[in-house]
């Protein structure tokens, strides 16, 4: 039997488990893409709905009504209305939330009014249920005149029955309805009928939507002039027919409501979700409650992955001794213990840091506090330019700034999103975590107050929030000086709480591991092989120059062949092409408290953040000498010294250090995505120029201060 394919997309309102079908329907046949001309996410799949009917499902964006705002509810209006759309799909399955039937109801029935192939999957069921409703399903389907289909994709229920609807929908065996929501004659008869003329196929409300949005449709300029005159013949108010037709929709879904669905009484239950509410949301517990949240998080860190650490540093330690006993003693043996095999170890032992921040945010996000924390932020975001929406970019920021940018597309107002973008890469992403934990572990003391208070989750916690803080007066300062006038409305959704899903925290910690190993780690392994050639080679005559010298001298100080040695590999190391670019900006950077090594690790680092601690294990792997090869990457820059004896890791050249990586930018991928974002190469150049400033003057201070 021939297979047919099918062109499907998935519509909804967010948080309607929309993308919990998505995964459901199509596995792990999935890609990320772009929409045609913006840079809204294209989430696409393969599915299999019966042996002889596969299909090709698209993910469109979640919105609320056919009245678009945003630029991914466009997105999502132009694949319906299909005026030209790349994305033409022969079927539509509608998402609709049990939970909130009546604010779903508006977009589904809207839908419906095209007459379009829909199938509806009712969700949240459950949700329901404890809600206290009970829902007619056959009921509703016979109201709404499509098929409903109840799931949960959660759990993997009715996702057979939905696949059999789609498919019976698909071969036609279920038409459209003949009644409308709200009829043509209730709204612009006349218009509507001469659209009709033009676009004979179309329903009335779709013509509806001509009337309103014919500028924003790939239509010939003819056609346009005339849907205008059409529009002046017939007196078409586009404010008044669009409120006419939401005051009509929302009375026939009242009567929907009143004849499918039975409401407990709200004074006999009372929803777990509302009581924590009432204390998490609480004006001043709420916030609280939020900074030791923030606060276990940051410990949970240090507290869960010493251990692991410790190990991993144990194993490259004792592979690279091995390595050192059985390889040749030549450029090939030195290639591969301090190139290959200490830049590996410099990204390899982060991974539990990195499994357990990511592990962690899943957690939050799954249990629905993370909205919560955007609800308590409003206000102060506010008067710092942005919104309650600017939060969460800002928190997946965390992790990192080039999702969370891209995930500003969902603020409407244009100046709370430009300021968004700008700020975000202040918050400290996962990539700075590295070089977080090495310094503080090696100049601040590994204190416990009261026995389990982490002074490293302290000043990790610290360095956060510095960013945090840095972030929102940066952001105060900015929005005097982007002038877009826009107003802003801050309307978020506040998901019921629920039991964290274990499988999918694992399943994205692995991912999230994954990604800094292969994406992240293959930038450092090539950096750090790429440092080993330039920190073992230099300029032919310099480099013959040092040998000759160092030979001289053992062979007229026999007794302190040692030293010589330990002094020819340093030599050797300053004049090679490492050393020469370190010695030349080390001028620049030694009023921070960084000597040239340092300085090195500042350029290699702008490509990833993380390259900062591959790059210190090369050049210190290349500089040291037989003695220290069991020694770990934080004991060998512990014993780092200036040429007069000096320690190099005081306590305010870390400090230093670390204020540095909070505020540079230092990550070419988030300037190419702010450049994508913003459609011009200014905004990421004042971002690179006002964050590297800050970096440098903040950082002079802190080392100055405490030194």
């Amino acid at each position: 039997m021939k297979q047919q394919q099918l062109h499907i997309a998935l519509l909804g309102n967010p948080n309607s488990g929309k993308s919990s079908l998505f995964n459901a329907l199509t596995g792990l046949n999935q890609k990320v893409g772009n929409f045609p001309g913006v840079t809204v996410d294209k989430k696409s799949g393969e599915s299999k709905i019966s042996g002889a009917l596969t299909a090709n499902i698209i993910d469109l964006p979640g919105t609320y009504s056919l009245y678009p705002r945003r630029s991914d509810e466009w997105v999502a209006y132009n694949v319906l209305m299909n005026p030209g759309s790349a994305e033409n799909a022969e079927l539509y399955v509608l998402i609709v939330d049990a939970s909130n039937l009546k604010r779903n109801l508006l977009f589904a029935s809207q839908v419906i009014d095209l007459k379009k192939p829909v199938v509806i999957a009712l969700t949240m069921l459950d949700i329901a249920s404890k809600k206290g409703l009970t829902i007619d399903v056959q009921g509703l389907e016979r109201e709404l005149g499509v098929p409903v289909i109840p799931v949960n994709p959660r759990r993997d229920k009715g996702i057979n029955e939905l696949k059999k609807a789609i498919e019976q929908t698909a071969r036609q065996l279920y038409k459209p309805p003949s009644r409308n929501f709200v009829e043509a004659s209730d709204l612009s008869q006349a218009a509507i009928e001469d659209i009709k003329k033009i676009f004979p196929r179309i329903s009335d409300y779709a013509a509806v939507h001509y009337l309103i949005h014919h500028e924003s449709f790939a239509l010939d300029a003819p056609v346009q002039v005339t849907i205008e005159d059409i529009e002046r013949k017939h007196n078409f108010n586009h404010t008044k027919v669009q409120a006419e037709e939401i005051t009509q929709r929302y009375a026939r879904i009242r009567h929907i409501m009143q004849q499918t669905v039975v409401e407990a009484d709200p004074r006999e239950k009372q929803l777990a979700s509302d009581r924590l509410d009432r204390i998490l949301l609480h004006r001043f517990w709420g916030n609280i409650i939020l900074l030791g949240v923030l606060a276990i998080l940051f410990q949970s860190i240090f507290w869960l992955a010493q251990y692991p650490m410790d190990a991993i540093e144990w194993i490259f330690g004792e592979w690279s001794n091995w390595l050192a006993g059985i390889l040749p003693q030549n450029w090939f043996g030195d290639l591969i213990v301090n190139g290959l095999v200490a830049g590996l170890g410099g990204i390899i032992v982060f991974i539990p840091q990195i499994m357990i921040l990511f592990g962690l945010i899943t957690i939050l996000e799954d249990t629905g506090y993370m909205a919560r924390i955007s609800f308590l932020t409003d206000k102060l975001m506010r008067k710092v330019g942005l919104n309650g929406k600017s939060v969460m970019p800002m928190i997946s920021s965390f992790a990192c700034a080039v999702p969370a940018i891209m995930s500003t597309r969902n603020i409407e107002n244009k100046k709370e999103r430009l300021l968004t973008i700008m700020v975000a890469p202040l918050m400290s992403c996962s990539a700075r975590l590295p070089v977080y934990i090495i310094l503080i572990s090696l100049v601040i003391p590994n204190t416990y107050y009261w026995g389990f208070i982490s002074l490293h989750g302290l000043v990790m916690t610290g360095l956060y929030l510095l960013g945090i803080v840095m972030a929102l007066v940066v952001s105060y300062v900015m929005k005097w000086f982007i002038r877009i006038k826009e107003k802003s409305f801050f309307i978020l959704e506040l998901p019921v709480y629920r039991a964290p899903r274990w499988k999918n925290v694992l399943v994205i910690m692995v991912e999230k591991a994954k990604i800094f190993v292969f994406e992240a780690g293959r930038v450092i392994l090539v950096i750090s092989l790429i440092l080993w050639a330039l920190s073992t080679y230099g300029p032919p005559k310099r480099m013959e120059a040092v040998k000759t010298r160092y030979e001289q001298l053992a062979l007229q100080q026999p007794k302190n062949a040692q030293q010589l040695e330990e002094e020819k590999r340093t030599a050797l190391l300053e004049n090679s092409y490492v050393g020469i670019l370190g010695r030349t900006i080390e001028p620049v950077i030694k009023p921070l408290g960084y000597d040239w090594k340092i300085g090195i690790a500042l350029i290699t680092s702008f490509a990833a953040r993380e390259v900062f601690v591959g790059t210190m294990a090369t050049i210190y792997s290349v500089g040291g000498n037989a003695d220290e090869n069991d020694l770990t990457l934080r004991e060998k820059m512990k014993a780092a010294t200036w040429t007069n004896g000096a320690k190099i890791y005081t306590l305010p050249a870390g400090v230093s250090l670390m204020v540095f990586y909070v505020f540079a930018m230092q990550c070419m991928s988030t300037l190419a995505i702010v450049k994508r974002e913003t459609r011009s190469w200014k905004w990421p150049l004042i971002q690179l120029i006002y964050m590297t400033g800050l970096a440098y003057v903040l950082s002079f201070l802190a080392y100055n201060l405490l030194k």
